[in-house]
Formats: C-alpha cells, structure tokens, sequence
C-alpha cells in the first residue's frame, strides 16, 4: 500500500504542501509542467492522481491568459492572495528577450511574500524576476549555463553559478530550467510529504532516480561529450572567469586535484589541455560578442583575458580563420544578404 492510501482524508489535507505559481510572459511550458506534475503525481494511485498530498493554484493579478514561449495559454486560477497560505511561491521564467515579464502587481506581491518569510522559487530564468525585485541579493542563484554571462551582467553583486541542476538556499530556491524543475520538485515532495511519495511521483514519470542539488547541469561544453564531473566542473569554472584572474593551478585545486593531475584528466576525456580548453572557451565567447554586438573589439579582448589586440586578432584568426573585423563585416554582409532574399520571397508571395 501506498503512502497516500495510508493517510485518511483529514490528515491528507492537513499535510499538503501548497505551491503557489507565477507565470512570467513567454513562460516555459515545461518547466511549469513537469513541476506541477511531479506533484500532482506524488499522490498517484492506480493511476487516479489528485491534490491529496500537494496543492497549488496559478496566481495572477487578472485571470487573462498567459502565454507561454511556445505558443500554448494557461488562465490563472487564482488571484493574489494572502502569501503565508503557501509554503512556497514558484516563479516560472521564460525568455529573456520579452519586455515587461510581470506587471507591478506582481513584483509587489512577490516582496510581501518575502516580507513574510515565505520560500521564494525562481523556475527556470525565474531567478532574473526575483534578482530583478532585490529579493535575491542575499542568496546564491543557480541558472542555466546559457544565461550565466547575461545574469551575471545585469546582476553583478549577486552570488551565482551555472554549474548545479537546482539550489535551495535558506528562503529561497532557483534552477536552472528544463527537466531539473523535475528534480527541484521531487526534493520538496521528499522534504515536505516523504520519500514514498517522491518515489510513487517519479515512477509515473518514468524518471529512474531524482537527481539533487549536488548533481552537474547535462551539457556539452566545446562541444564534445565529456564524461567526467571534474572536468565538466573546471570547464565551467572557467567560463565564469573568462576575463582572467584564475590559474590553471587554481583550477585543479578547485576539483582536488594537481595540475599535472588535471592536464593528464584533460588529456584523457577532453583530448586537449586545460590551457587550450580556456583558450577555446574564451574565443567562443569573444565570437558570440562580436556577432550579437557593436562593441570595439578591444573591448571583447579585454573582456575575455587578451591584454591587447594584437595577441587576440592572432589567437581570433588561428582559431576561426578569420580576424575579428573581417569575421563580423562579413557577418554583416551575409545578415543583408539574408534580409534582401527575404524581402524577394515575400513580393514573390503577394
């Protein structure tokens, strides 16, 4: 028998752990998703789930639809109640790009809920709502590897690291989005109901083993598959330090290791030297920078550890080709090129 079916009906509803959700513009769907039905599926049995063990409402300052990034809406079904009826208030994030992600209403919803103690989750780039509100600023945040640079840019006095799937720091948690929602989920339903319930919720999602705190987000750095935490890990220490400051010395004594014991680790699983991994990592950087912005190149040297152009045109050409300039007038080129076909195939369209 189940853990749910032990419970009577009273003591049910006197244990359910109460998530309240906030749905940014462009939202992600499955972020959202997967958390709302880990648990929903905590009280699974025979395949007849419920709000038994867990409850939660979407809380919004009007009931309109809200659209998430990929198109599909979700209608709040609440609205802005009192916080302490919650144990915890999710903000799911979206895309970045959209102006206005929540109306004032909701930032000032969300500071009385800090006001109150209540536990405060950023979803996914949620965190950038929160950090946007001044309700992170004590507290580390976990995001995805892709936003570290633009988190880290607008919020420069906050602790953040790209590195963990989730963090649960005190009254506040973050992750960094897509399947580690999931994750985040269970280790509430864990903390919160019990680890029958945790367990019943990933059995139905046919997730094998919830992965915790302490796990390494999945990518693909270089891209190259690299099977080894110790190297991932140095990977994106070194991405957070692309301007310098950091030692290969350092680097290894991050992952317990030796310096000749992490060139032998690199040599092995990534086929290449620490020094050339940061060298690669700091000129991909420096590519993404030139291509997506104006700004003088020797501003994106200093930005990526090369003390002067000449040494980072020599490096940039080596690498890609090309020098910095050439690379981005021929981008230029090409972008134009791509808008004049276009505006063709629409005349030929009308």
């Amino acid at each position: 028998m189940s853990y749910s079916a032990r419970l009577s009906s009273s003591e049910a509803q006197a244990r359910r752990l109460k998530i309240g959700f906030i749905l940014t513009r462009s939202f992600t769907l499955s972020a959202f998703a997967l958390f709302v039905d880990t648990l929903r599926l905590a009280s699974d049995q025979l395949d007849r789930s419920g709000r038994v063990l867990a409850d939660w409402q979407v809380l919004g300052s009007t009931r309109h639809l809200i659209t998430s990034s990929c198109g599909v809406q979700v209608a709040p079904t609440s609205d802005f109640v009192d916080p302490s009826e919650f144990d915890y208030i999710a903000v799911v994030g979206g895309l970045l790009r959209v102006e206005q992600p929540v109306d004032y209403e909701t930032i000032r919803f969300l500071k009385r809920a800090a006001s109150k103690n209540v536990p405060l989750i950023g979803l996914c780039t949620g965190s950038f709502i929160l950090a946007e509100a001044g309700l992170m600023k004590e507290h580390q945040t976990c995001v995805s590897w892709l936003h570290y640079h633009e988190f880290r840019e607008r919020f420069p006095d906050h602790d953040v690291r790209p590195d963990r799937l989730f963090n649960l720091d005190r009254k506040r948690g973050s992750c960094a989005g897509g399947s580690s929602a999931a994750d985040l989920a269970a280790a509430l339903v864990r903390r919160h109901i019990s680890r029958d319930a945790e367990r019943n919720a990933l059995e139905v999602l046919q997730i094998e083993k919830a992965r915790t705190q302490f796990d390494i987000q999945t990518r693909q750095p270089l891209h190259d598959y690299v099977n080894d935490n110790r190297v991932m890990a140095t990977l994106i220490n070194m991405e957070q330090h692309l301007e310098g400051g950091i030692t290969i010395e350092q680097l290894a004594a991050s992952v317990g290791l030796s310096r000749r014991q992490l060139e032998r680790l690199f040599s092995e699983k990534a086929g290449m030297s620490p020094a050339l991994a940061f060298r690669r990592l700091r000129l991909d950087r420096a590519k993404q920078i030139l291509l997506t912005s104006r700004k003088p190149i020797i501003e994106i040297a200093l930005d990526v550890g090369f003390v002067n152009t000449s040494h980072f045109t020599k490096e940039f050409r080596r690498t890609y080709g090309r020098t910095p300039a050439e690379m981005r007038d021929f981008a230029a080129r090409d972008d134009k090129g791509s808008k004049a076909i276009a505006e063709v195939s629409s005349l030929a369209l009308v």
